[in-house]
């Protein structure tokens, strides 16, 4: 997993080049990871592309205030991370909410990044079901105000029968990444690994030995 490069001109995936103090183009990509799979790297592929991002955080979930299951430990979490986009091209893991003590809100991660990637543009990176219960999310609000909201595109046929209305909020800045339909889901995966169930396809190879080796999912 690559890091950034240092301040400059610097070359983005549209060819075009980020000249000095201009704003970092920054990416965040969080959730539990719990494990990461295809569709969340192809996400994160995706968003680089699309976006044309300078730089893409990756940042596993510390304590997860609104999962009912408690997540795998982090370390777990984090090495699966990074063997998972580890090849990925301006992608950068971010530990800060997994050595933050307490709940983990987004919101305080975009206000960290805002002071410290200053001046910056950022774009939070989400799936379909993180969308539709984002009127759930600790400050919301603010999180409209702090980052360009970005969708994966399976979520735009659903949004209909969503609770929470993007068209109702001026404020919201939302683009909608063009990515196909996938079944994948990390619940799916778990119960698949408890079922003895071979998960290669689902999360790449390095990530389902590292399931295998360290007995993850399984009663």
């Amino acid at each position: 997993m690559s890091a950034s490069g240092p301040a400059g001109s610097e070359g983005r995936p549209d060819g075009t080049a980020r000249q000095v103090n201009q704003a970092t183009r920054l990416g965040v990509f969080g959730g539990a990871f719990d494990p990461p799979h295809v569709t969340h790297v192809a996400l994160a592929e995706l968003a680089v592309q699309q976006l044309a991002l300078d730089k893409l955080l990756i940042i596993p979930t510390g304590q997860a205030w609104h999962k009912a299951r408690p997540l795998s430990a982090a370390r777990h979490r984090v090495a699966m991370c990074e063997l998972a986009f580890g090849g990925l091209l301006k992608a950068q893991l971010d530990l800060r909410e997994v050595r933050r003590d307490g709940p983990t809100y987004t919101a305080d991660t975009l206000n960290e990044l805002r002071l410290q990637e200053s001046p910056c543009d950022l774009f939070l990176i989400m799936g379909g079901d993180q969308a539709r219960a984002f009127d759930t999310w600790h400050a919301f609000e603010a999180i409209l105000k702090n980052a360009t909201i970005c969708i994966a595109s399976r979520a735009i046929s659903e949004r209909t029968d969503a609770n929470f209305s993007w068209q109702s909020l001026p404020e919201a800045h939302v683009e909608h990444l063009l990515m196909s339909q996938s079944p994948v889901n990390a619940t799916a995966i778990r119960q698949r690994v408890n079922q003895g169930e071979d998960v290669q396809a689902l999360v790449g190879s390095a990530v389902a030995r590292y399931i295998a080796d360290q007995r993850l999912y399984t009663d």
